[in-house]
């Protein structure tokens, strides 16, 4: 389905899809993979979701983000609205010139690679 379908689709089964969702019966759709090559050799693997499971997936996250996001630390960086990469770099700064000895970056997208290929 393209993006530009989803809005016909959804007036046609959203009791449906609705149903599913609140019922836990919802079943995404296989993944599509992609390798996109590495500047430096290699490929990295891009997973592109079925459009009607992205759409499920970002409302839920907005829900999702707005309980949880309070309970997450001020460190964190990942993923979180309004902050980016570069006001981690700002911070980390910050801490060396108040005399911390380390700053720590950690990504854990690896992590959930090898996880998903375990199961």
């Amino acid at each position: 389905m393209k993006t530009r379908q989803l809005g016909s689709y959804l007036a046609k089964y959203w009791p449906e899809i609705e149903r599913d969702l609140l019922n836990c019966k919802h079943k995404p759709l296989p993944v599509k993979r992609k390798e996109i090559p590495k500047p430096d050799g290699g490929v990295r693997l891009l997973g592109i979701p079925a459009v009607l499971d992205r759409f499920t997936r970002q409302a839920i996250s907005q829900i999702l983000e707005q309980v949880w996001e309070p309970f997450f630390s001020e460190c964190s960086y990942g993923f979180k609205p309004g902050r980016s990469a570069h006001d981690a770099v700002m911070q980390g700064k910050r801490y060396m010139v108040k005399g911390y000895p380390y700053v720590v970056d950690m990504d854990l997208s690896k992590f959930f690679d090898r996880e998903a290929q375990t199961r």
